[in-house]
C-alpha cells in the first residue's frame, strides 16, 4: 500500500494582511479537501510572519499574528529573524504563549533562564496509518542582535549534529523547518543524506517545482505569501520507504477572499487604532518631509541618534520617513505610519578616511534614489543623507553631479586619516553593500529593542511640542 502525505505551508509573510485572507481561504479548503480524502496534512510556518511595519502587529506585538495562525489553522511553525530581534525579550517570550499549534526551533535559546514552554528543538507527528515524521526547526543565526535581547543562536550544524541522529532512529521522515536561506538549505541538504524535505524561506526565493539536492527535496514560496508551498511525500507501506517527493507552489493573489478573515482584520485594525492612538505631542505647524532635500526634522532626528549612542558623528537617509506631519495631535500611530521600518540605531567605527568614503558614497545619485526592498527597510527610496557632528561641504560638476569637497567636524577641526571615529546611523547599513565601508567596520554596536521611531518619538516631544 502506498500513502500520500500532504504538507502545506507559508513563509515570510511580513504582516502583509492584505493578502492574509486569500492564504487563510486556500488553506482551510485545503485541509477539508485532504480531511474529506482521510489523507495525512498538516499546515506550517517557516517564520518572518511578524513584521512590526503593520499596525496590527505593532500594537499587539505580534500575538494578533499567532490568533490568525490559530484561526487558519497552523499545526507547526518555526520562527524568523523579525519574530526574533525585533521584539523585546519578554515580548518574545510570551508570544506564542496562546498558539494552537506547535513551535519547533532547536537553535534558539534563552540567555536569562529556562526557555519558554512553547518552544521546542523538535516534533514527532504520525501520518493515519503511522508512518513517523520528525520535525525540526532552524532561524538564521543574528547573534550580534539576539545576544543583546538575552537569546542566543547556536550554530545550525551543531543542532542538526545533535537532533538528526536522534530523530532517523524514531523517524521514517525527517523534515527541517529552515528560515535560514537558500544557500545554507543547499549545504544542509549535501551534509544530512537523511533530511528527506527542506521547507525554507528567510531569502525570499521561490522555487515553483523544488529543488533536489542528494536526498533532499528543497522547496520555498516566496515572499508575502503572493504563494503557498505544497509538499507531498508518498511512503510505500510494503517497501517501509519514501518512493515520491514533489514540491510545488501555488499563487494565490487571484483567489477569493475569506470573510471570516477579513472581518477578524477589520476589528483587528480598529483596536490597533485605539491602542496606538496616544497623543505624543501635539503640533502648531506642520512638519514637512522631503526624500531629496535637508529638512529640520530629518536633522533634528539625526541630532538624536548621535546623541543618545553617545557616538562622534551620525548620519541618517531621508527616505527613513515617509510622509509629512500635519499639524494637530501626533499619535504614535502617526510615528509608526511615517517610519514603519523595523531599524535600530547603531554605532560603527571608521577611520577618517573611510568616514570620508561613506559621505562620498551616500551622497551619489545612485545611492540617494535607490528603490531598496529589505535589510529592514520598508520605504520607497534612500533619500539623501543627513549629517550630525559633521560639515559636509559640496559642490557640482558641469554635468549636474554633486561631489564633495570637503568633510570637517562642526567644531571646525579636520578629519585624521588614521583616527578612529564612532559613527551613529542605520543598521541598515551594516548588511549588503550598500555603504561597504560600514558593512565591513569589525565594531558594530547595535541598540535594541529601540526602534528609530522610538527616537523619533523622543525628537518631537523634545523638539516640537507645541511648536
Amino acid at each position: 500500500m502506498q500513502e500520500k502525505i500532504y504538507f502545506y505551508y507559508s513563509n515570510d509573510l511580513h504582516s502583509n494582511f492584505e493578502q492574509w485572507p486569500r492564504v487563510t481561504g486556500f488553506l482551510k479548503d485545503a485541509k477539508a479537501k485532504r480531511a474529506a480524502a482521510g489523507d495525512s496534512c498538516w499546515v506550517v510556518d517557516i517564520g518572518d510572519h511578524v513584521d512590526r511595519v503593520h499596525p496590527i502587529a505593532e500594537a499587539f506585538m505580534g500575538k494578533a499574528n499567532v490568533r490568525l495562525m490559530n484561526d487558519a489553522g497552523y499545526d507547526l511553525a518555526t520562527l524568523g529573524n523579525n519574530e526574533g530581534i525585533t521584539l523585546a525579550h519578554d515580548d518574545l517570550f510570551h508570544l506564542y504563549d496562546d498558539a494552537n499549534f506547535e513551535v519547533v526551533c532547536a537553535n534558539l535559546h534563552n540567555l536569562k533562564n529556562k526557555n519558554p514552554d512553547w518552544l521546542k528543538p523538535t516534533v514527532k507527528i504520525e501520518s493515519v496509518n503511522g508512518v513517523k515524521i520528525g520535525v525540526i526547526g532552524l532561524t538564521a543565526p543574528f547573534n550580534a542582535f539576539y545576544e543583546l535581547l538575552d537569546w542566543h543562536i547556536s550554530p545550525q550544524f551543531e543542532a542538526l549534529d545533535k537532533y538528526i541522529t536522534q530523530l532517523k532512529e524514531s523517524a521514517d521522515i525527517i523534515i527541517l523547518l529552515s528560515h535560514l536561506g537558500i544557500t545554507e538549505d543547499q549545504e544542509i541538504a549535501r551534509r544530512f543524506k537523511d533530511i528527506d524535505v527542506i521547507i525554507g524561506g528567510h531569502t525570499h526565493h521561490l522555487l515553483r517545482t523544488g529543488e533536489y539536492v542528494n536526498n533532499t527535496v528543497i522547496t520555498a514560496a516566496g515572499k508575502h505569501c503572493a504563494f503557498i508551498g505544497e509538499v507531498i511525500l508518498t511512503w510505500d507501506h510494503k517497501k517501509k520507504e519514501l518512493v515520491k517527493k514533489e514540491a510545488y507552489t501555488t499563487e494565490i493573489t487571484h483567489l477569493a477572499k475569506d470573510l471570516q478573515t477579513e472581518q477578524t482584520l477589520q476589528e483587528m485594525n480598529e483596536e490597533a487604532d485605539k491602542l496606538l492612538g496616544k497623543t505624543v505631542v501635539q503640533l502648531n505647524e506642520t512638519i514637512e518631509v522631503k526624500w531629496f532635500k535637508h529638512t529640520e526634522i530629518m536633522q533634528q532626528l539625526t541630532n538624536t541618534v548621535k546623541d543618545w549612542t553617545k557616538a562622534d558623528c551620525g548620519m541618517l537617509n531621508s527616505g527613513l520617513l515617509l510622509d509629512q506631519l500635519s499639524a494637530g495631535d501626533i499619535t504614535y500611530q502617526d510615528i509608526h505610519r511615517i517610519c514603519p521600518h523595523p531599524i535600530n540605531p547603531v554605532i560603527v567605527e571608521l577611520n577618517g578616511d573611510e568616514l570620508i568614503e561613506v559621505v562620498r558614497g551616500s551622497l551619489t545619485k545612485d545611492f540617494t534614489e535607490l528603490k531598496l526592498k529589505g535589510f529592514g527597510f520598508r520605504g520607497e527610496v534612500l533619500g539623501r543623507m543627513v549629517f550630525a557632528g559633521l560639515d559636509v561641504e559640496t559642490d557640482f560638476h558641469k554635468n549636474g553631479e554633486e561631489y564633495v569637497k570637503n568633510v570637517s567636524f562642526t567644531d571646525g577641526s579636520s578629519l585624521d586619516p588614521d583616527q578612529t571615529y564612532s559613527i551613529a546611523t542605520a543598521d541598515t547599513f551594516t548588511f549588503g553593500r550598500l555603504l561597504p565601508e560600514v558593512a565591513k567596520s569589525e565594531v558594530k554596536q547595535y541598540f535594541l529593542p529601540e526602534f528609530l521611531r522610538d527616537l523619533l518619538a523622543d525628537t518631537l516631544r523634545r523638539e516640537y511640542s507645541g511648536n
